[in-house]
C-alpha cells in the first residue's frame, strides 16, 4: 500500500517550515569562504612567517632551523620569523602551533622529540603528534657519538660491552635529561647489548662534558660536531657513531651496526610541520621552499659542519612513514624500560 502524499500545509506554523532563505545564505557563505580559502593560498606568503622553534635559543636545533629559515625566506621571497617556544621537551611549543590557525603563517621546526618520543613518554601530552599537525618535509637526520672517559678500558664497542658485562653497574652514562634522545639512545644500546649502567641525567650535555672529563662520568652520546673536538685533543676516546651510515665529520668511527649491533640506530630528524588542515596549495608552497633550502651548496655544506645529513626521504609520504617507523621503535623501548615523565 502506497503513502498518500501530504503536501505542506500553508497554515503550518513558520518555526516548523523549512528555511529556504537561510539554506540559501549558508551556501553561500560556504562558497565564499571557499573562495577565499583558495585566493588566500593563491597569495600566500604575503605577510612574514613565524617558525616555531620549541627548543632553547643557542642550541643545535635552534642553530639549524635559523640556517634552513634563512635560505627558504629567499625563496618564498617573505620573512620566516624564529620564535622559540620551549619547555617540556618540546612539547610546549608543538602544542601552541597545534592550537595555531592552519594558514601558512605558523609553522613547527620539530624533532625526534616531538613527534616520535613525546607522545609515548608523557601520561598527557596537549597535542595528537598525528591529527593535529600537517607534515610538511623533513629536513635532515644527526647522529651521535659514543664518547669514554680515557679511565674506561675500552678501543671499541665490542670491548666496551664486554668491559661492562664483567664489572656490571660499575660504569654509569649521561644523559641530556630523562627522556631525551641521548637517554633513549643510550638505553636501547644497553637492553641491545644486555648490559647494565647507571643513569645520571643532567639539564644537557654542557655540564656533563664537564663531568666526564673530570672522570665522574664515563659514558656519553654527545652531537658529534661538539664531541669531536674532545677526542681529536685526546681528553675523550669515540668508540662509534649512531647513524646508518659513518660521518664525514669522523669518517675512521664505525657504526653501532658494524661494531655488532645490527639494527641499532639513534638519530634525530629535524622536520616541518604546520596546524592540521592546511591547504595543499600552502603546504606545496612550504614543501618546494624548504626542499630548495635545504639542497643550498651553502647551507648543505654548513648543516654538515653541524652533523646534519640530507634527509633519507624526500617525499611528504616517505616522510610520514619515517616518523611512524620511528615512533614505533621508541614507544617499543619506552614500554619495555618504562621510562615516563608525568
Amino acid at each position: 500500500m502506497t503513502r498518500p502524499y501530504k503536501a505542506l500545509s500553508t497554515e503550518q506554523p513558520l518555526s516548523t517550515r523549512p528555511s529556504w532563505r537561510r539554506l540559501a545564505q549558508t551556501l553561500v557563505g560556504a562558497v565564499l569562504a571557499a573562495s577565499t580559502l583558495a585566493t588566500q593560498a593563491a597569495e600566500w606568503p604575503d605577510r612574514p612567517i613565524r617558525l616555531i622553534v620549541p627548543f632553547p635559543t643557542g642550541g643545535a636545533t635552534d642553530v639549524i632551523s635559523r640556517l634552513i629559515a634563512e635560505s627558504a625566506s629567499k625563496a618564498l621571497n617573505t620573512s620566516i620569523i624564529v620564535d622559540n617556544r620551549t619547555g617540556a621537551g618540546g612539547t610546549i611549543g608543538s602544542a601552541e602551533v597545534a592550537r595555531s590557525k592552519a594558514d601558512g603563517y605558523t609553522l613547527l621546526f620539530s624533532t625526534s622529540s616531538t613527534h616520535a618520543i613525546a607522545p609515548h613518554l608523557y601520561k598527557s601530552l596537549p597535542y595528537d603528534a598525528e591529527k593535529d599537525f600537517t607534515p610538511i618535509a623533513h629536513l635532515g637526520d644527526a647522529a651521535s657519538v659514543l664518547l669514554v672517559n680515557p679511565s674506561v678500558p675500552a678501543q671499541t664497542l665490542p670491548e666496551l660491552i664486554e668491559y661492562a658485562r664483567a664489572h656490571p653497574d660499575e660504569l654509569n652514562y649521561a644523559s641530556s635529561g630523562n627522556g631525551t634522545i641521548v637517554h633513549l639512545g643510550t638505553e636501547a644500546f644497553l637492553n641491545q647489548a644486555n648490559i647494565v649502567m647507571s643513569h645520571v641525567p643532567y639539564r644537557g650535555t654542557g655540564q656533563a662534558i664537564n663531568d666526564m672529563l673530570g672522570g665522574s662520568i664515563h659514558v656519553l652520546l654527545d652531537a658529534i660536531p661538539t664531541g669531536m673536538p674532545y677526542v681529536n685533543s685526546g681528553q675523550l676516546r669515540a668508540l662509534g657513531v649512531t647513524g646508518q651510515q659513518r660521518s664525514p665529520l669522523a669518517p675512521d668511527l664505525p657504526t653501532f651496526q658494524e661494531s655488532g649491533l645490527p639494527g641499532y640506530e639513534s638519530v634525530t630528524w629535524f622536520g616541518l610541520y604546520a596546524p592540521a588542515g592546511l591547504p595543499d596549495e600552502i603546504r606545496d608552497k612550504a614543501y618546494a621552499a624548504f626542499s630548495h633550502a635545504i639542497q643550498d651548496p651553502k647551507v648543505r655544506e654548513r648543516l654538515q659542519t653541524l652533523g646534519v645529513d640530507q634527509p633519507r626521504s624526500t617525499s611528504r609520504e616517505e616522510f610520514i612513514s619515517l616518523v611512524r617507523e620511528d615512533s614505533a621503535r621508541w614507544q617499543g623501548l619506552i614500554k619495555l624500560t618504562g621510562i615516563q615523565i608525568q
